[in-house]
């Protein structure tokens, strides 16, 4: 398997990456896990530009060690890859962390070799819930869908919507999705009118949309990951007069992925989502972080939700390393991590100590046209969510 570095990206910021042949013991290697080929390759982007500017302020060290980045690419969802690429990185390359994982299925995948291995990995991005349970050595600093998907069961019973279809990805976090909605939604006297599961490879969106229409349902929550999906979806859904016919969309923000905003463009005006972070969110981290993301990359490539989580990943083994003095082991960082608070530019987060999981604001928000640009407006917000499907514990 070919080490793709983090070359473009380190020689734009002017930083060095030591190579794997000459790494010194004030070291640290960092392996990074994600999706560099394929339809999903802007994931992978969206990581190195987040790694990139955290290594940017910090002079290229974690811990005031050296930081190295061996990347690997999986090209999408593929577990046994993923399972064969973390080998390679914990055998070989002997990183001190593991990171990335933007599929959840890949980190399910790695999770017993990490545990055997006791090394410490930080999730960037898969948002199944049951990641951080599958070993004590995995703390995640992104989402989980459920942590999302509650929250916008919650604000719509709040404005007397309580009838709902619902439209989910057939794969882990699709089903996360629907239980929490689900939940959620009946639990506060909501009633589910109607379920799909769409195939994750190149669903037509007609039959499915067609369906709903007939049914008539008052509102639709769905759930795609952030990509090629939504803006199929939200196309059909506009050819169609959903609207028109009287039928209320909402939806998870990977439906309204900045990354995609130009692309999603009008099919998605008025759309409500509910996510935790917005490319518009109003804080002055978040409006340096925008300002260093263009100065550096331009404005071709809007940062997203990925490129936050994998600034914050690196943020995070930053301060567990100079809390652990520079003991890489696993139960020294994995013990730092824990309780770890972080301001974010998405906001004030939290690794739970219980769980090792994110706690962090979800935004409501709204897609709208803002100084010439396609953004998630935040208007309404739950304070410092917890994952529901833990909480439930």
């Amino acid at each position: 398997m070919k080490i793709h570095r983090l070359a473009p990206i380190a020689a734009a910021l002017g930083l060095a990456f030591i190579a794997a042949s000459a790494v010194a013991a004030d070291s640290v290697k960092v392996g990074l896990i994600g999706t560099y080929s394929g339809p999903y390759a802007d994931y992978g982007r969206q990581f190195d530009a987040g790694v990139a500017l955290y290594l940017k302020e910090s002079g290229g060290t974690l811990g005031g060690k050296k930081a190295e980045i061996i990347k690997k690419d999986t090209g999408g969802a593929a577990p046994d890859a993923s399972k064969r690429i973390a080998q390679e990185l914990i055998v070989r390359d002997k990183v001190n962390f593991i990171t990335g994982l933007d599929f959840s299925p890949n980190a399910y995948a790695i999770a017993p070799l990490v545990t055997q291995a006791k090394i410490p990995t930080v999730v960037m991005n898969a948002s199944s819930s049951a990641i951080t349970s599958s070993s004590p050595y995995i703390a995640r600093v992104s989402f989980t869908v459920q942590q999302v998907s509650d929250p916008m069961a919650r604000w719509m019973l709040k404005q007397g919507i309580n009838e709902a279809y619902t439209v989910v990805a057939d794969y882990a976090s699709g089903t996360d999705s629907y239980t929490a909605f689900e939940k959620a939604f009946t639990a506060g006297g909501g009633k589910i009118v109607g379920s799909v599961r769409t195939p994750m490879n190149n669903p037509d969106f007609s039959a499915y949309v067609q369906k709903i229409k007939d049914a008539k349902p008052k509102s639709v929550f769905f759930f795609f990951p952030s990509g090629v999906m939504p803006p199929a979806f939200l196309k059909v859904w506009k050819e169609r007069g959903m609207a028109e016919a009287g039928i209320k969309l909402f939806a998870t923000g990977e439906a309204t992925d900045d990354s995609y905003m130009d692309v999603t463009g009008d099919a998605a005006k008025d759309l409500i989502t509910s996510h935790h972070y917005s490319y518009d969110h109003d804080s002055a981290k978040n409006k340096k972080f925008v300002a260093d993301f263009e100065k550096e990359f331009g404005t071709k490539m809007r940062p997203s939700y990925f490129a936050v989580a994998a600034y914050d990943a690196m943020s995070a083994m930053d301060q567990a390393l100079k809390k652990t003095k520079g003991d890489t082991s696993g139960e020294a960082v994995m013990n730092a991590l824990k309780g770890m608070k972080i301001e974010s530019p998405r906001g004030p987060i939290e690794i739970d100590a219980n769980t090792r999981d994110i706690v962090q604001n979800v935004y409501i928000r709204k897609a709208e046209l803002k100084n010439g640009k396609w953004v998630n407006v935040e208007f309404d917000k739950f304070d410092q969510v917890k994952d529901p499907a833990k909480e439930a514990k």
